[in-house]
């Protein structure tokens, strides 16, 4: 592989006045940590976490100046472990990359090697940033609950954040493996998209808040996927069908639930924690394997939108926007 002395970035940067700024910056590789692998990252994505590393939040990312991106996909440069070889094809998501470890908004990245795996063949590396760290953690919370005995028999699969990366991609899963979907979102406009990602239902998102006074409510889903939190969590759990399920792995609405174990008790439900991060490096080879094959889906084109590396810093202030829509893969090959 040819040798890359500076390459381009997004710099996040703390101001005098404790604000934050957001720019793209040329950068060298010194400036990077010393690891053994590094990366000519091709493509990356954006979510809800670098959207809080590029705002400041030092519960994410403690030291800055920053670049963020906890997804990045590309071609091996070199690797001093001896894990992969110059020109390998691999992908990285969750440890520290893009919280305190420089991460995919760059063209090039340092990690240890036991960060990345293999991408896989029947992938391509932007297929791959489709599904990305939102797409993977779908996937995660479908066989979270596979794992519990959940079956498209059961009844329907409640989504939150319907229209949101792990929202999208959970919802055209579901309906991939024979789920029947409804989605629930505070984006009415948006309920074409979502009946094309597969959803049979489209509900708005605070109907789930109609038994937020009582300790339960009626059974209406037999699991569900939240990625809201707080008080739609909690709706969601009191309205699960006796044995059902809810999959958590958000906080956009709130990181606190309070409620009655009466629920719990009565209907032998369960609430299950998805973890995309810290998982063991053989977990995430086997849920890249399954999204390549059994949950590889159709016309991946369709739902993801390509930016550019000059872009993120609009498109990250629409995390906080309520204007997310689907999956943002970002092209760093031309940036």
């Amino acid at each position: 592989m040819s040798q890359i002395d500076t390459f381009n970035a997004l710099l996040v940067e703390e101001q005098k006045d404790n604000t934050f700024s957001k720019r793209i910056v040329q950068r060298h590789i010194s400036d990077l940590p010393e690891n053994d692998l590094q990366i000519e990252v091709h493509y990356s994505s954006l979510n809800y976490k670098d959207a809080m590393s590029a705002s400041g939040n030092k519960r994410i990312s403690q030291n800055f100046p920053h670049t963020p991106g906890i997804d990045a996909a590309g071609i091996v440069l070199n690797d001093k472990s001896g894990t992969f070889s110059a020109g390998d094809e691999v992908v990285v998501f969750g440890y520290d990359l893009g919280m305190n470890t420089p991460g995919g908004l760059g063209q090039v990245i340092s990690i240890p090697a036991n960060w990345a795996v293999a991408c896989p063949s029947t992938l391509s590396l932007k297929e791959a940033m489709t599904y990305g760290t939102g797409g993977i953690t779908a996937a995660l919370c479908i066989q979270k609950l596979e794992k519990m005995g959940a079956k498209p028999s059961d009844g329907p699969v409640a989504v939150t954040g319907a229209t949101g990366g792990v929202g999208s991609i959970s919802i055209a899963l579901l309906k991939q493996l024979g789920y029947d979907v409804v989605a629930f979102s505070g984006k009415p406009e948006q309920s074409d998209k979502l009946t094309a990602l597969g959803a049979s239902e489209i509900l708005h998102r605070d109907t789930i808040l109609e038994v937020k006074n009582a300790p339960a409510g009626k059974s209406k889903w037999a699991h569900a996927i939240d990625t809201l939190g707080g008080d739609y969590l909690t709706g969601l759990l009191k309205q699960l069908k006796p044995g059902g399920g809810v999959a958590s792995v958000g906080l956009a609405a709130s990181p606190e639930i309070a409620m009655s174990v009466i629920p719990f008790i009565t209907r032998g439900i369960s609430l299950l924690g998805v973890d995309s991060v810290y998982i063991p490096l053989a977990d995430k080879q086997h849920i890249w394997q399954r999204v390549a094959t059994d949950m590889k889906l159709p016309n991946l084109d369709s739902y993801q939108q390509e930016i550019s590396l000059n872009e993120t810093p609009e498109y990250l202030d629409k995390f906080f926007k309520g204007q997310v829509v689907g999956r943002y893969v970002v092209n760093l090959k031309d940036a």
